[in-house]
């Protein structure tokens, strides 16, 4: 019973954790677009781009707050900077992956954990430092 005090303690302390966490969320949501829009025929540059978009309305308050601890919501506009670099950097990979005749839906998920970093490093330095 002392094990889940000591849990909850290290994720409130740790950016990182918390982001990985609120991201699971996040990724469900945008993920969950993103296939769905693929699934009834949309390109896949059109689907990632309006899940992105999604994505970042719905993720800028849930990392803000959850995350970083911030409130302010003129960072809204450094937070589409952030998700516009991120955007070409999926892009890519799924690019990448589709020259390779890799699936695209395990492309995109094989590229959550690398894009979700590189989000992460992006937000810390350049939105919420």
């Amino acid at each position: 019973m002392h094990i889940f005090p000591k849990i909850i303690n290290k994720f409130q302390q740790n950016k990182l954790l918390r982001f990985f966490f609120v991201s699971g969320l996040n990724t469900f949501f945008g993920y969950g677009l993103f296939a769905i829009l693929v699934f009834i025929g949309l390109v896949y540059p059109i689907a990632l781009l309006i899940a992105t978009i999604a994505g970042i309305l719905f993720n800028f308050k849930t990392i803000g707050i959850i995350v970083f601890k911030n409130h302010d919501n003129l960072l809204i506009f450094r937070f589409f900077g952030v998700y516009g670099i991120t955007y070409l950097f999926n892009l890519g990979g799924l690019a990448l992956f589709k020259y390779f005749e890799i699936n695209i839906y395990l492309a995109g998920a094989i590229l959550l954990i690398p894009v979700g970093l590189f989000a992460f490093l992006l937000n810390k330095v350049f939105v919420f430092n």
